[in-house]
């Protein structure tokens, strides 16, 4: 599969059950799948009032805030903080957690793999060099805070904040330019034990 572009803009939001913000999915596997059958997903969220997170049995997640001041996680008992120094934080979806917004509205990436089928790495980078991991099934770049060019092969993609690069599986060097910073996510089979 080639390299495609996924725009921020085209991204179909949906309200929250609880009414809390919205959702929406930047890619899933497979195509299509629900809550319950997803092996992966990758979704952004807009989180506009304090409350409690929807709780997925089975399910590690990475939350990367993107847009606002920042989030406070209750999960289990333990606070967390999450702000433009720490901006990421992964956590397992079967635990009770709430959020606390103390600045106002967010945007975050959630990124969610399927326990014992998946498992996914997140790193924030800026301009220079990347290389997938050998393992590497699934691959996707956002802009997280600026405009980007991903250089994958010969061809040059043009990435807008917030837009998303969904690479082919390909230990292909991945060279990115820009002023912003960039968030690459890679999905991978679990290993079997």
């Amino acid at each position: 599969m080639p390299a495609r572009v996924i725009r921020n803009g085209d991204l179909v939001r949906v309200p929250w059950k609880n009414g809390g913000g919205t959702t929406a999915e930047v890619a899933a596997f497979p195509e299509g799948s629900g809550f319950e059958t997803f092996g992966w997903r990758i979704s952004m969220a807009d989180v506009a009032s304090d409350g409690p997170f929807s709780v997925f049995p089975g399910i590690d997640r990475t939350l990367i805030l993107v847009e606002g001041s920042g989030i406070e996680l209750d999960i289990e008992g333990v606070s967390y903080r999450l702000d433009s120094a720490f901006p990421k934080l992964s956590f397992a979806g079967d635990d009770a957690t709430v959020g606390r917004l103390p600045s106002g509205p967010i945007r975050d990436l959630n990124v969610m793999t399927r326990r014992g089928r998946f498992n996914h790495r997140t790193r924030i980078m800026e301009s220079g060099i990347a290389l997938l991991s050998e393992d590497t099934d699934a691959a996707f770049i956002v802009a997280m805070d600026a405009a980007l060019d991903v250089t994958v092969g010969d061809a040059i993609h043009s990435l807008q904040r917030l837009d998303t690069l969904a690479l082919a599986s390909t230990q292909e060097i991945i060279q990115l330019a820009g002023s912003g910073r960039a968030i690459l996510i890679e999905i991978a089979p679990e290993a079997a034990q």
